[in-house]
Formats: C-alpha cells, sequence, structure tokens
C-alpha cells in the first residue's frame, strides 16, 4: 500500500498490533486479578467448591461462539465490529440499534469502573500504608491517566498493558504456586470437580458471574485495522483470550479452594469474601505478597480502564465515519495516529458521571460501579448475542467455501447458550448490585431502551439521511491491511463501496450493503 498524499488525513497505525497485543487488550479488560480476588469468593460461597466448572463452562460457550464469530471476521472489513456484523447479517436498523447498544456496553464498563479505582486505591492505601485517601481524587487522577494512556499511539498502550498484565497474572500464579507447593490445606483433591458438587443450587448462580467475567473479550475485532495480517491475528487472539480466561479463572479458583479445604472454603468466603484471596496468599507465600496483591489490584484496575477505553475510542471513530456521530469524533492525530477527539469526548463524559455519583453522594463501588457496570455488561452480552444469530443471515447471502459447522452449526448454538447466559445474569442481577428490586427493574431496562432508541434513529436516517442509512456497515472500498508490518500508515478508506470481502477472482462478487438486508 503506497503512502497517503501529503494532503490526505492521517490514519490509524496499521500493521501495528500483534496477535499477543491484542491479547493484551482484551485480556486486560477482563481484569484477571481483579475478577478472581474481588468476585470469586462470591462465586465460592453461592457455588461452593464446584465453582471452577461454571468458569470452564463459560468459556467453552464463548469459544463455541467465536467459531462463528472469527469465521465472519475473515469476510467483514468494516471498522464497526459487532455493530458491522449484525448489520450485515441482520439489517441496518438492528445494525444502528446495536452500534447503539456498543456504546452503552463499553461505555458502562469503563466509566463504572473509576469507581471501583478509587474504592480499591482507598482500599489499598488503608491496608499497606495505614491511612485514609478519598476516592473522588483518585477517580479523577484516573481519567487524566487513561485519557493520556488512550491519546498516545496504540502500541504504546500495548507495551502498558502488556507489563500490567504480566504483573497481575503474576501475582496469581504466585499465590497458585504456593498452595500447589504446600499441598494445600488438607491435601489436593479434584473432588469438588465432581458432577454431585457442580449440579447444585447455586449453579445458576455461579454462571452468571463467570459470564460477567469475560466481558470484553470479543473486542479482538475492534483493532483489525491496526493489526498486522487481520484474518489470522485476530481469530488467534480471540481463540487466546477465551482459552487463556476460562482456564486460568478455573484454575486460580481450585487453587484458593485448596488453599482453605473443600470443607471450609465456603465458611471462610462468608467470613470474608474480599478478604479471602490475600488471606490465601498471605499464608502461603508471605505478608509481603499480600500488600503487593493489594497494589496490583489497582494497576489491575487501570489496566482494564486504558482497555476499555480504547475500545470506546474506535468504536465512537467508526460511527464519526458512517456520519452517525459529528465528524469532529472522528479525527485522527498526526503523530500518535490516535482517535484523540473520540478519547477527550470520552473522558469528559466519564468526569461528569463521576462527579454526578460522587455530588449525590454515592457509594463508589455499591453504586458507581455496580449501578454503572451491570447495564453495560448486560449490553455486551446483547450484542453477542445478536453477533451470534447474525452469522448464519450473513453465509446465507454471499458465495462462500466456509463449512456449514462454522457458519451454522456453531453460531446456533452459541446464540442459544447465550440466551441462557443473558437469563441467568438477568434473573440473578440483585448478586451483582446488591440495589433494590425497583434499581434493578431500571438498570435491566437500559439495554432495552436503547436498542428501542437506536431502531427509532435507525428509521429517522433512513428518512433524513438516505445516504448515511445506505452506506451504514458497508465494506471500505480497498483494502485497509498493509501488506506486511511497517508500511506507511493509510487514513481509513471511505465506506462507498458494499462489495463483500469474500469476492475471489473468477467467482462473481455478491453485492451485500446493509440496506440490501432491511
Amino acid at each position: 500500500m503506497s503512502a497517503p498524499a501529503p494532503d490526505a488525513p492521517p490514519g490509524l497505525r496499521t500493521g501495528t498490533l500483534t496477535t499477543a497485543d491484542i491479547s493484551f487488550f482484551v485480556v486486560s479488560a477482563a481484569a484477571p486479578l481483579t475478577v478472581m480476588a474481588g468476585v470469586a469468593p462470591v462465586a465460592i460461597l453461592l457455588g461452593g467448591v464446584g465453582a471452577p466448572v461454571g468458569y470452564l463452562l463459560a468459556g467453552l460457550t464463548l469459544t463455541v461462539f467465536a467459531v462463528g464469530f472469527t469465521t465472519m471476521s475473515r469476510h467483514v472489513r468494516s471498522a464497526g465490529a459487532f455493530y458491522a456484523y449484525i448489520a450485515r447479517g441482520l439489517g441496518t436498523p438492528i445494525g444502528i440499534a446495536a452500534a447503539l447498544v456498543a456504546m452503552l456496553g463499553y461505555n458502562g464498563m469503563e466509566i463504572g469502573v473509576y469507581g471501583l479505582l478509587g474504592s480499591a486505591t482507598s482500599d489499598t492505601a488503608a491496608a499497606t500504608l495505614g491511612h485514609d485517601v478519598p476516592w473522588l481524587p483518585v477517580s479523577l487522577a484516573g481519567l487524566l491517566l487513561i485519557w493520556y494512556g488512550g491519546h498516545r499511539s496504540i502500541d504504546f498502550g500495548a507495551k502498558v498493558l502488556g507489563v500490567l498484565l504480566v504483573a497481575e497474572t503474576g501475582i496469581l500464579v504466585l499465590l497458585a504456586g504456593g498452595v500447589l507447593l504446600d499441598g494445600g490445606a488438607h491435601g489436593l483433591s479434584l473432588g469438588g470437580l465432581a458432577p454431585a458438587h457442580v449440579l447444585t443450587g447455586g449453579t445458576a448462580a455461579v454462571l452468571a458471574f463467570a459470564f460477567a467475567a469475560f466481558t470484553g473479550f470479543e473486542s479482538t475485532v475492534i483493532y483489525r485495522r491496526e493489526a498486522r495480517d487481520p484474518a489470522r491475528t485476530v481469530p488467534r487472539a480471540t481463540y487466546l483470550a477465551v482459552a487463556f480466561l476460562g482456564l486460568f479463572y478455573a484454575f486460580v479458583v481450585w487453587t484458593v479452594i485448596q488453599a482453605f479445604g473443600e470443607d471450609e472454603v465456603v465458611r471462610a468466603a462468608a467470613t470474608d469474601p474480599g478478604g479471602l484471596f490475600f488471606a490465601a496468599i498471605t499464608t502461603y507465600v508471605g505478608p509481603w505478597a499480600a500488600d503487593l496483591m493489594h497494589v496490583l489490584i489497582v494497576t489491575s484496575v487501570l489496566a482494564s480502564l486504558l482497555a476499555f477505553h480504547n475500545a470506546i475510542n474506535r468504536y465512537t471513530l467508526a460511527l464519526a465515519e458512517e456520519g452517525v456521530l459529528p465528524k469532529a469524533f472522528g479525527r485522527i492525530h498526526p503523530r500518535h495516529r490516535s482517535p484523540y477527539v473520540a478519547g477527550a469526548a470520552q473522558t469528559a463524559l466519564g468526569a461528569l458521571v463521576v462527579l454526578a455519583f460522587a455530588l449525590a453522594g454515592a457509594d463508589p463501588y455499591q453504586q458507581l460501579l455496580l449501578w454503572v457496570n451491570t447495564p453495560g455488561m448486560l449490553g455486551l452480552m446483547v450484542l453477542q448475542l445478536l453477533a451470534a444469530l447474525a452469522v448464519p443471515f450473513f453465509f446465507r447471502r454471499i458465495p462462500h467455501d466456509e463449512g456449514v459447522l462454522r457458519t451454522v452449526v456453531a453460531p446456533v448454538t452459541a446464540f442459544v447458550l447465550l440466551a441462557g447466559a443473558i437469563a441467568l445474569v438477568a434473573g440473578h442481577v440483585d448478586l451483582f448490585t446488591g440495589a433494590s428490586t425497583a434499581v434493578n427493574t431500571v438498570l435491566l431496562s437500559v439495554t432495552p431502551a436503547v436498542f428501542l432508541l437506536g431502531l427509532l434513529l435507525a428509521y429517522r436516517l433512513r428518512r433524513t439521511r438516505p445516504e448515511v442509512y445506505a452506506r451504514f456497515a458497508a465494506e471500505p472500498s480497498e483494502p485497509s491491511e498493509p501488506s506486511a508490518p511497517g508500511e506507511s500508515p493509510c487514513p481509513h478508506p471511505t465506506s462507498s463501496s458494499s462489495t463483500p470481502a469474500s469476492a475471489t477472482p473468477g467467482r462473481p462478487a455478491t453485492p451485500l450493503s446493509p440496506s440490501a438486508t432491511d
């Protein structure tokens, strides 16, 4: 690909991210240390010693989803990621509604975590220094720090996340190693994985927590334009992320159960769920490791914030290029090649929400985190559900040589399993929020309300801006990936063509503009 003309606007830094880089973004968004130390004890309390199996089942379900998802990623090059997949399979109105749900989901997952940053930092300061630190200044400082990380180039963010992810997973490996070397409380046992311990009354609640622990794993496709060899890098990163999270979560939870013993761990989780992991690492590694874990939880939260921030910026950029959002959001920094205006807008939105909760006297964890995160989590799960459903419809309309297992069986199976997962989360939403029935009803209503607004926006665009509606989620007119790493970055091509990426020499292309699927 030739370098852009001197007067061409700058584009994203293409050909930059490797499989490992994209995996860092995805796994960091899941915040493994925070999920394990902060949430896994509740899963153990509810599901008992069979809790590790819940993480394996959630990982297996999302692996099935990834089969159809990654197969479609070879045929859809649009920068819109989830909403583009959904638009190409289920039609433009549903695609536009999905775009709004994506903005809700990723913003909800990111902004709510600023409350966790403030509360986790306060807890760390109290535990290690004996000082009280107010949460609001910490959260506001975090907003500035994450803005700077997103303002810089994507490879800068990948390097930062790589270091932070190695640190947070390293402390969990250290804990697991200490338990295994010492043989646990009463010897190592796999008895808790037997069906009698897995199929209990608390299994549904454990599965709900397990699916929530994978939130954000599908964001690999968001970085397609910046990836090296996206046709291979994106699927590999997706499978690597979901496999790592599923196996790692299950292994760490199992080792903590061994640390206390299968008969005592539920009692310990009930007594002090927040201190379960800290007590285990103090016993098997040392008090210094518990202090280090406190610090690394803060860096784990920062890594998750940066990963979600970058994902939101790229969704905002794509929607600005589509013409759905103002064009200003589509500006790219001439030096860092980052969507810096989108990043500044997202930071401003985060600051408004954080300040609003603070002025209302809300608790940073119980309300800012849980009340903002929950609609975000449900929004992303609904996107996964719609994306799974879109796969068979998409491949039914285009010529392709993909097998029926990838294009029909796997996505339909994933759709059924994800529908069950959403029902589990919605049915146990009180465990996530700790809120009243009225608050939970409002939180559960946010995603369908935003989806309905998206449908209304779609019909309004079709009537008032038909050119924007017609080219929504269309394929770029030229391949946007460089043939080799290190080539000059190219501006994102206009979405004026709807020729599918699956067209091959000697085979007539079947145009598939999104409007054809209305």
